[in-house]
């Protein structure tokens, strides 16, 4: 599995993912279509361009997951359990159509889990980037990782 078991994090463990992706106008579209948010900052060009951003913005939501997605070969791809929540999520710079994100992860804590012997809970620090250098996302994500399977004889 290209994620990490529970037991290869450690509390300030520092991830600078190498995946990046450019945010199209049909990323945004299609996200906001596709989950029925008619807002027309994020879908209408003569709208947006009378607000102070003078353009259309991504959904925030979309963002959030693009940043978390691009952090999942290196931490969690194939030994998660799951999502148990997301906590302080921030948005402190809008993305535009055009922008090409970055993300980076940092592991806060690490506790076991006190119904399942077989997991813990690892919980992490999202941030997501722009090409200039902006943050535009943060995030704190409590996921339930699994242990190391024992060794077979």
């Amino acid at each position: 599995m290209a994620g990490l078991y529970y037991e290869q994090f450690s509390v300030g463990q520092e991830f600078a993912h190498p995946w990046t992706r450019t945010v199209t106008e049909m990323d945004n579209t299609l996200f906001s279509a596709l989950t029925m948010n008619v807002q027309p900052l994020h879908l209408d060009a003569h709208f947006a361009a009378e607000t102070e951003f003078g353009q259309r913005l991504v959904n925030s939501v979309f963002t959030l997951g693009l940043m978390v997605g691009m952090t999942v070969n290196d931490t969690t791809l194939g030994t998660t359990v799951g999502n148990l929540g997301f906590t302080e999520m921030k948005f402190p710079k809008p993305v535009f159509h055009g922008d090409t994100l970055r993300a980076r992860t940092k592991v806060l804590t690490m506790r076991e889990s006190r119904s399942r012997p077989d997991v813990g809970i690892v919980e992490f620090e999202h941030t997501c980037w722009n090409q200039r250098d902006e943050m535009v996302a943060i995030c704190t994500r409590q996921a339930m990782m699994r242990k190391r399977p024992p060794e077979r004889p």
